[in-house]
């Protein structure tokens, strides 16, 4: 189906989101995949795993509206970046949908999720005591979701491992709605960064992504 959602926040920065309806092949047909990338495909079972890692390479390339090789490659925290683009990206990905965003002159972070109920088992390991009093009973899942992308979306800003979401991500109080933003923090030994997060219910899904 292609490319489904696109949103121009700024001059020079946006974010798409692409409907995985293809097979694995007709994605495949649509990228120049050097060797090296070729081999890390055949290390992926086949099913999502294959299919997320090729439409998030496509959207890319739809993105950024060239024929040239885009050489996508991962740091050493497993960050993705562009080698031969002065584009920043953050890549997500999440059953039948992957999303991209990018940006020319700043840091960016994105998350899509299939919003389940499943997350109220789990919410205590990535939220506070403090913000989980602040979750709506009557929104509680969505409410979780929208913390969840917020989290993961400084996390992949931010781009280093061992960022806690419990401990080192602080999100202040917000109500939940179907779109929106509110503040949130990173903080770290000797360092606190400040940061408004975006948020948007799409279809079942939620989308959550802030910039430097």
């Amino acid at each position: 189906m292609a490319l489904v959602y696109r949103k121009q926040l700024d001059e020079k920065t946006a974010f798409a989101v692409w409907k995985i309806e293809e097979t694995a092949e007709e994605l495949y047909q649509q990228l120049q995949l050097k060797a090296h990338e070729q081999a890390y495909l055949e290390t992926l079972n086949n099913g999502k795993r294959n299919l997320h890692w090729l439409s998030t390479r496509v959207l890319l390339r739809k993105m950024l509206s060239t024929s040239q090789y885009i050489d996508c490659q991962a740091d050493e925290h497993g960050k993705p970046y562009l080698v031969n683009f002065p584009h920043q990206i953050s890549l997500s990905h999440s059953y039948d949908y992957a999303a991209v965003m990018i940006s020319e002159n700043k840091g960016v972070g994105i998350d899509i999720e299939l919003v389940k109920t499943k997350i109220t088992r789990v919410a205590g390991k990535f939220l506070t005591r403090r913000e989980l009093s602040f979750i709506e009973p009557g929104k509680q899942v969505e409410h979780l979701y929208i913390c969840w992308c917020a989290k993961e979306a400084i996390y992949k800003l931010h781009g280093k491992s061992g960022i806690s979401f419990l401990k080192d991500i602080r999100l202040d109080p917000f109500t939940s709605s179907d779109a929106g933003s509110f503040n949130a923090s990173l903080v770290l030994p000797g360092s606190a960064s400040r940061y408004v997060i975006h948020y948007e219910r799409f279809h079942d899904y939620m989308i959550g992504y802030v910039t430097e």
